[in-house]
């Protein structure tokens, strides 16, 4: 056996309490960089489900609101069927030709509805900025619609047209303003 130097090599005791300490502090650093990927591994996943979820929700609201811009070109066109039957004198409601203007109509606002359209409660209603449009204020209760100039419309909870209105000032309309009363 040849004899070993003290100072220059390690022994075998030596050597082997090293080993077993490198090896626990490598398996300790590879333990720890596995677990760094394993979570930037979940937090990648994460972000992925989100993402996806984020999309489809966005493409069903595409979906839904698809159809606001010619719901928005059509409610002039049930305006002004509606101005029209207002408008009709009381001798002629009973022409086969009104009856079939009503029946249009009746149809056009089905159809919207079908779609997801609705229209805007606004007269006797509180004023709602979300829903409404002011054009003028007005003798009668205060913050409450009095007039509805022209309808406003909700497509799937989103307003596409708010309600034209007339809001009252708080002011109330005397007996002597509004005129005397038939006995």
């Amino acid at each position: 056996m040849i004899p070993r130097d003290p100072d220059t090599e390690p022994s075998v005791e030596d050597t082997e309490l090293e080993e077993p300490e490198a090896m626990k502090q490598a398996l300790a650093d590879e333990t720890k960089r596995a677990e760094e990927y394993l979570a930037s591994w979940q937090r990648v996943q994460a972000d992925f489900v989100n993402f996806k979820r984020r999309n489809e929700q966005e493409r069903e609201e595409t979906i839904k609101m698809a159809n606001a811009e010619l719901a928005r070109t059509i409610l002039p066109i049930l305006d002004d069927f509606e101005r029209a039957l207002e408008h009709v004198e009381p001798p002629m409601a009973e022409d086969s030709w009104v009856e079939g203007i009503r029946l249009i109509e009746r149809k056009l606002r089905a159809g919207l509805e079908s779609q997801g359209v609705r229209e805007i409660q606004a007269l006797g209603e509180k004023f709602d900025p979300n829903l409404h449009e002011a054009a003028m204020h007005s003798k009668g209760p205060d913050g409450i619609v009095v007039q509805e100039l022209q309808k406003g419309y909700i497509l799937h909870d989103r307003v596409i047209r708010p309600s034209m209105v007339v809001v009252g000032n708080g002011e109330i309309e005397s007996e002597e303003e509004i005129g005397p009363e038939d006995d």
